[in-house]
């Protein structure tokens, strides 16, 4: 039987919200129905992760981390069946899909490791007592993840989550609900996860602001756009818990003097077009010194041509499908406004259906719309810079701050110069898309609240820190 049987999804209580159809963007095939949920849903599943939490919590570490490593196990076992379900209702491509596939896996072993982490510190203290600080579980997260990773942006924060002794509400992007929760949920159940401890709750805004509100969920983990994070930022705030933001980018690669173009032009092709640009963390800004700038253009226009755009499941392609209409008509329409204020279209700038062709713009100012906004799709503008001054200046400039990459033969200079960019990810000699499960994640600016993924943040993330005191006998009146 394949872990995904689509009879066996509903685990639970039956979802009240309708359905709707799981679509393939590269064809608009059906691929199955799903259930979705309401408001009213949220909260029934909210009582159940609560209660099925406070068990959990006093599971030893042994057992919880023996369900997340069973997990990360079955990540490879069925990797073939969830690949391709990634590239099915996802559009993307098969090496993608592996890769988010790896990167489920690690952070299973990841999540598994922190269970045993020394849970606190003894503290002096003046008074004859026992002081100390203890991580506890946080008690229900609720987790809110988009559509363009659907697999690593929700298993980086459901998998420490359960880690630490916590129940988790899982809503995915209703675009890609079987591999950004379903298959989570499949997953969890074959490697032993306790019943009501995941609960995956696929629908709409309404949805995600009831998951955020319900006075059960003490944290929220949000992954999305920056419009949607404030909103989520500021509902978390007025009901008093913590919101966890990783949000846009518009990040810059810079191309320094002493760069090897062609090896550039790699790297630039890589973090622009990359799963056709729905990449938080993609290029969004190309940066280059202005002796390398009209041969850096003339090489990334020849690469985006040589790209091949289609179909991922079906044939051998660079890059798939858009998500949508809605983000093909939005990518089109900053590429239009951007010649229409004098940037140049070198390559792309056209599509058929949702697939559309990298696209270099070359020529681009700093109010150029494709320039200045985050795309979110395969296109890829350059401007030129004079001085370092300058280059700092304009990889500085603008709302976020999530990534950045720096290109020269002058590795410690290149770490130098990354040093004066606010970023929450700096790569030297790399490009903007980077993950790894063992590495704190996450922006500044308006890219989000900081690392708040990977490693140690996630203890921060995932967990309250209580102090506690012991004495041996009750202590009297102080004074």
């Amino acid at each position: 039987m394949p872990l995904l049987d689509p009879t066996l999804w509903q685990d639970g209580p039956t979802l009240t919200g309708g359905t709707a159809p799981i679509v393939e963007p590269a064809t608009g095939r059906t691929l199955a129905t799903l259930d979705l949920a309401a408001p009213a849903d949220v909260a029934e599943a909210a009582v159940r992760a609560r209660a099925a939490q406070s068990d959990w919590a006093r599971a030893t570490h042994l057992e919880r981390s023996a369900v997340l490593r069973r997990a990360g196990d079955l990540f490879t076992t069925h990797a073939q069946e969830l690949r391709d379900w990634l590239v099915r209702e996802s559009g993307s491509i098969p090496g993608k899909a592996e890769f988010e596939l790896h990167v489920a896996a690690q952070e299973c072993y990841e999540a598994a490791a922190l269970a045993s982490r020394p849970a606190g510190q003894v503290l002096p203290s003046e008074a004859p007592r026992l002081s100390f600080t203890r991580r506890v579980p946080a008690g229900v997260v609720g987790v809110i993840a988009p559509f363009n990773a659907p697999l690593i942006l929700s298993i980086r924060s459901v998998a420490p989550a359960l880690a630490l002794g916590n129940a988790v509400l899982l809503k995915p992007d209703r675009r890609t609900a079987v591999c950004g929760g379903l298959a989570l949920a499949a997953v969890f159940a074959a490697a032993g996860l306790p019943a009501g401890l995941l609960h995956v709750l696929p629908g709409d805004a309404r949805t995600g602001a009831a998951v955020v509100e319900d006075p059960r969920v003490r944290v929220v983990s949000f992954t999305g756009s920056t419009a949607a994070g404030r909103t989520v930022g500021e509902l978390a705030g007025r009901h008093l818990k913590r919101a966890h933001l990783e949000l846009g980018g518009n990040s810059a690669l810079v191309v320094l003097e002493d760069a090897d173009v062609e090896a550039a032009v790699a790297q630039a092709s890589w973090g622009s077009f990359f799963h056709q640009g729905q990449i938080c963390m993609t290029a969004g800004r190309h940066l280059v010194h202005a002796s390398l700038y009209d041969e850096y253009v003339e090489r990334l226009a020849v690469r985006a041509e040589e790209l091949a755009v289609g179909d991922p499941y079906r044939d051998r392609v660079h890059l798939g499908p858009l998500i949508d209409e809605d983000q093909v008509r939005r990518v089109h329409a900053l590429v239009e406004a951007s010649t229409a204020q004098g940037a140049k279209l070198v390559a792309g700038g056209t599509h058929q259906g949702l697939f559309y062709r990298p696209t270099v713009l070359a020529g681009v100012a700093d109010d150029s719309p494709a320039y200045a906004e985050e795309v979110f799709g395969p296109v890829a503008p350059v401007r030129s810079f004079a001085t370092e001054e300058e280059a700092v200046a304009l990889a500085s400039a603008g709302p976020y701050g999530l990534s950045l990459g720096i290109v020269t033969r002058d590795a410690a200079h290149g770490l130098e110069l990354a040093d004066r960019i606010p970023t929450g990810i700096a790569h030297v000699n790399d490009q903007t898309v980077n993950d790894e499960a063992v590495a704190p994640f996450g922006g500044v600016g308006a890219s989000g609240t900081g690392a708040r993924f990977g490693g140690e943040a996630n203890l921060d993330a995932f967990t309250e820190l209580r102090w506690t005191t012991v004495r041996a006998t009750p202590a009297g009146h102080p004074f």
